[in-house]
């Protein structure tokens, strides 16, 4: 098992319109029991606001023009290279985005590239500023490509958190690292008594609509300490009652982003009514997390406003979409996760890697899918290993 290093990129007050003028970045290491310390800055980047707004906007509508008719097609058939005609230009020569008076009608696959590689460019003309310089160069000259690396950045500004960090260049020289995002305070949770079940397995419950089909996790070769169980279309009492379910879970994973939200206090709306709040939802989070929940899965209406909510309870590791995303493909990605992280036991940071780098492979017919998955960690908790989850590593 490779050692972890672990950078922590705290960027304090400020915003992308005025800047941040004290960002600390500290570097983790196991051989060491405290950390080294950079300091630097960054420089108003009001552009990369601009940017992501646009590549949301039309990411949005793509969305929208697909989520109907990707309802009813297969797993199969959305991982086939076949470009969808709804997603085609008018011409194959036209790269470029068409906007009418009633919004954006037709979106090119290249122009949409053209926005990514942008956003990407910018991004990294914002890091490599003379400001961050010594945090950059510090860390080059410090971290071990060969290691694994988790990246944190801890910010308060949405804007920040929902950039697609990992297209950062630093990554292309550590290719088994991986980022996240986290709140500038946190702590641990401390449930009020110890769980009242010792769990002998792996405990996952699966939470989705009816529109897609069943992942079967449990048919993962080589997983015998495991124990799944889907939850279909449920009512909220139905919902909060096997969330807060007395034997307990290691890992949720809620999938439904086929409706829209109400707004960013309500919970993504179908068969789940519609007066399920995220105060509700937290509540039986809560009663799971003093049962041992670890690890929750979300791929909703919007991920990001969800994560803000779900982070005051303080859970372990939290992976969102910063986008809504087919629930196929949710699936999928959810079961790419397990293979890396129960069957090669990888750490949580490098099989949401593993599986993010996975989508890839449908950008053709859903742009920007690696871009979704998001990490929202909590600091002061350990990300856990499958091996601590069955209980073969103290």
């Amino acid at each position: 098992m490779r050692s972890t290093q672990s950078v922590v990129i705290n960027l304090g007050s400020g915003d992308l319109h005025q800047g941040f003028p004290r960002v600390v970045a500290q570097l983790w290491s196991a051989d060491y029991f405290l950390p080294e310390q950079f300091i630097g800055g960054l420089p108003p980047a009001p552009e990369l606001v601009e940017l992501y707004d646009q590549w949301q906007s039309i990411y949005q509508h793509l969305w929208d023009g697909r989520k109907d008719t990707n309802s009813k097609t297969s797993q199969k058939q959305l991982r086939s290279n076949t470009r969808s005609e709804r997603l085609r230009s008018a011409t194959e020569e036209d790269d470029e985005l068409e906007i009418d008076d009633s919004g954006i009608t037709n979106v090119s696959i290249i122009g949409f590239e053209d926005l990514c590689q942008k956003v990407h460019i910018n991004i990294n003309n914002w890091l490599k500023s003379f400001e961050f310089l010594n945090i950059e160069r510090q860390l080059r000259s410090t971290l071990d490509p060969t290691e694994a690396l988790q990246v944190i950045v801890e910010t308060d500004d949405e804007s920040l958190r929902r950039l697609p960090w990992h297209r950062w260049d630093l990554f292309s020289d550590y290719p088994l690292a991986e980022t996240s995002v986290s709140r500038l305070e946190y702590k641990r949770h401390l449930p009020l008594q110890q769980p009242q079940v010792t769990r002998v397995r792996v405990r996952i419950l699966v939470i989705q609509g009816l529109s897609e089909d069943i992942v079967t996790i449990d048919s993962l070769q080589g997983l015998e300490d495991l124990e799944v169980v889907y939850l279909i279309d449920p009512s909220n009492a139905e919902l909060t009652a096997q969330i807060e379910h007395p034997q307990g879970w290691d890992i949720v994973f809620f999938n439904d982003s086929s409706q829209q939200c109400a707004a960013n206090t309500t919970f993504p709306e179908h068969k789940i009514d519609n007066s399920l709040t995220i105060e509700q939802l937290q509540l039986a989070l809560q009663s799971a997390m003093d049962n041992g929940l670890k690890v929750a899965f979300f791929n909703s209406c919007d991920g990001m406003a969800l994560a803000s909510a779900l982070e005051k309870l303080h859970i372990a590791s939290v992976v969102v979409m910063r986008e809504p995303l087919p629930n196929s493909i949710a699936q999928a990605f959810f079961q790419h996760f397990l293979s890396a992280f129960a069957v090669e036991e990888l750490s949580l940071y490098l099989a949401v890697q593993q599986a993010r780098r996975k989508l890839q492979g449908v950008e053709d017919e859903f742009p920007g899918a690696s871009w979704l998955p998001v990490i929202c960690t909590n600091p002061a908790v350990e990300p856990p290993r499958w091996s601590q989850l069955t209980g073969k590593q103290g």
